[in-house]
């Protein structure tokens, strides 16, 4: 099939690579011309495990390349995928406007049959909208549907290729048989496609990431009472994990969640539920959580060195939301770092991934290190906020010689406690026994 893919973000890419990958011929939009030409030269823009290999041999074969003329692309092609950004607006509301922009360009180029799917994370009703923006310039036929995506940073492309589902909502009957054979060569394990209407597809996205906010903050909940109480969470977790009406997954504690889907969800729904005067207080709650969970770890500091921060000098590894990743979106480690420099302490990072785009957004505020050793020469304490394989198995005898004093403050629980009190460390962890 012609596909154009209209986004080059981490879900753009992403969908347009990974259908080229099943033989398709993709053509993939964005307005940033340098962006476009690098990708052209082969240079890819994010950094996600296995893009990249797929990315060059579907360049090289021709089946992917790269325009910014959106004319062009939707010309060429019978089914065209919205990857644009939504990003939240001061009263969590889904900015539309690149979306509902791009719909109607649409409307004056379309002049036969075309498929328009939103693979944006959209709010109820935006395909209705998508399609009126279009209808206003063009008379003939089409059909708009959603096709929500429910990627994983750092695993998306397994996700694309093997999905344990694939919602599709439409109420066209000619759509429902094309998305049937777009999606036939990912499905042939037997994982099903479910179609539903529009507006329940763009619910179940929401819906889906909303849930697992909720689950993750339960568990930091529990934490956080586990410490009161003086249980373990990990105990706890393996406790109720292993009811399978609960299940193992996103159930590890921790200082809270970020990144480009989990925030902006949670706060669209909510902002939806206003608009229809429906009090969704449970997912208030998730938010009030969530913001007060990523200061976790910089108030035990705090309290650790009695309020006064002042001219100390901290190590910490990790940067990006989750590891795995380059995105710093909405990451506990920026507001970590916030806290730290508004109450007078240095920071020295080490991300493997994420430094280059903590740096363009603080520039020489915190210094940047070579590795993660490099990071905690000379600190006074080192925190962790993203649980990086390599911080998983660290070489302490190095660390013993490099930091000032043997304090670890690690907000992903990456360590042993009984190891690290043999090791005569202070650690203090989300949930557990502070060893001191």
């Amino acid at each position: 099939m012609n596909i154009a893919v209209v986004g080059t973000g981490y879900v753009g890419l992403v969908t347009g690579t990974c259908f080229a990958e099943m033989g398709n011929h993709v053509i993939c939009v964005d307005i940033d011309k340098a962006k476009v030409e690098r990708m052209r030269n082969g240079e890819i823009p994010i950094y996600e495990p296995h893009l990249d290999v797929l990315f060059e041999r579907n360049i090289k074969q021709s089946r992917l390349s790269f325009t910014t003329d959106l004319s062009e692309a939707v010309k060429k092609s019978s089914i065209i995928f919205l990857a644009l950004p939504t990003p939240p607006g001061e009263d969590g509301s889904a900015d539309l406007s690149y979306v509902l922009g791009v719909a109607d360009q649409l409307g004056g180029i379309l002049s036969d049959y075309k498929i328009v799917i939103n693979k944006s994370t959209v709010p109820v009703g935006t395909a209705e909208k998508v399609h009126d923006a279009i209808a206003k310039k063009y008379k003939g036929e089409f059909d708009v549907i959603s096709n929500p995506e429910f990627l994983r940073e750092g695993f998306a492309v397994d996700d694309f290729m093997k999905p344990d589902r694939v919602v599709i909502g439409t109420r066209s009957e000619r759509a429902k048989k094309v998305m049937q054979d777009l999606y036939a060569p990912f499905l042939r394990q037997g994982n099903p496609i479910y179609f539903m209407d529009e507006r329940s597809a763009e619910l179940t996205k929401y819906a889906a990431n909303s849930f697992l906010a909720t689950k993750i903050t339960f568990m930091n909940e529990i934490a956080n009472l586990c410490e009161k109480v003086g249980a373990n969470v990990d105990a706890v977790r393996i406790g109720i994990g292993s009811d399978d009406r609960i299940g193992k997954r996103f159930l590890f504690a921790g200082i809270g969640y970020g990144g480009s889907c989990f925030p902006k969800d949670v706060q669209a729904l909510e902002h939806t539920s206003k608009q229809y005067d429906y009090d969704f207080r449970i997912l208030q709650s998730v938010m009030q959580v969530n913001n007060a969970q990523k200061l976790v770890l910089a108030e035990k500091l705090k309290n650790y060195f009695k309020g006064d921060l002042k001219g100390k000098h901290f190590a910490l590894w990790g940067l990006a939301f989750k590891p795995d990743t380059d995105d710093i979106r909405e990451a506990p480690s920026l507001y970590i770092i916030d806290e730290l420099l508004k109450a007078g302490a240095t920071v020295k990072a080490f991300d493997p991934e994420a430094m280059s785009n903590v740096k363009k957004l603080l520039g020489d505020k915190i210094e940047f290190a070579t590795d993660e050793y490099d990071a905690i020469n000379n600190a006074d304490a080192l925190l962790i906020a993203t649980e990086w394989s390599l911080f998983r198995t660290p070489d302490f005898a190095r660390i013993d010689k490099l930091l000032k004093n043997k304090i670890i403050f690690d907000g992903r629980n990456l360590y042993d406690p009984v190891k690290m009190k043999e090791m005569g460390y202070y650690y203090s962890s989300i949930g557990r026994e502070i060893i001191s």
